[in-house]
């Protein structure tokens, strides 16, 4: 059975755009001029993951989505935005996002997050616990509120591909993997990165003794 996605965006011809793509990729899709229109239409029907607009005229993106958490409702949320940067990104995952997408985008990009948010697309794996990517940015939520996990270019690059999926063995510079080693074990201490010999490196998840016994 086809996913349904509803699409919240006031520009016209952009929602028009994603719902053919979405549809060409075998999702249902339902658009949405407003904030408004979409919560009228959510009160009829249950949908699988929205993807949202976040500047809109009348009620925004983003109160829209904070609403909506506070309400309970925790279907999956892609917030789109020409606003990008970490401090961008932190509000939309603050605000309750499942994953952020700076604009202008790839469709492909597009399907391959909402397939990862709702659980679809077999070898595309969520992030560890603690752990989201959201807009070409790593950030750290333990707390609950997301931070920026400061990378360089070549450890970001690595982690992108330790972490798709997990279990990915990843060549890279000694060095490279030694920093990032450093600053995973700094804020998530169940994570780390050990070495595959002549092969590379891979991300792994240690389990606490709690969850052992459990």
């Amino acid at each position: 059975m086809n996913k349904t996605v509803l699409i919240i965006d006031d520009d016209d011809m952009l929602r028009d755009a994603i719902a053919r793509g979405l549809r060409d990729s075998g999702f249902d899709a339902i658009g949405a001029d407003s904030a408004e229109s979409g919560s009228e239409i959510m009160q009829r029907i249950t949908v699988d993951a929205i993807v949202l607009d976040r500047m809109m005229t009348g009620v925004d993106g983003l109160t829209f989505l904070t609403q909506m958490r506070a309400n309970g409702n925790a279907t999956p949320v892609i917030m789109l935005t020409a606003l990008g940067g970490p401090e961008n990104a932190i509000a939309g995952l603050s605000g309750g996002a499942d994953d952020y997408l700076a604009k202008p985008f790839q469709m492909r990009e597009l399907i391959l997050r909402l397939n990862k948010i709702i659980g679809r697309g077999g070898n595309v794996c969520q992030m560890p616990a603690g752990l989201m990517f959201a807009d070409d940015e790593f950030f750290i939520t333990t707390d609950g509120t997301p931070h920026l996990l400061p990378l360089s270019g070549e450890e970001k690059r690595l982690l992108v591909l330790l972490t798709a999926p997990i279990g990915n063995i990843a060549p890279a510079a000694p060095m490279v993997a030694k920093r990032l080693r450093g600053k995973l074990n700094g804020v998530l201490s169940d994570l780390d990165i050990v070495t595959i010999r002549g092969r590379g490196y891979k991300l792994i998840t240690h389990r606490t003794n709690e969850q052992t016994k459990g």
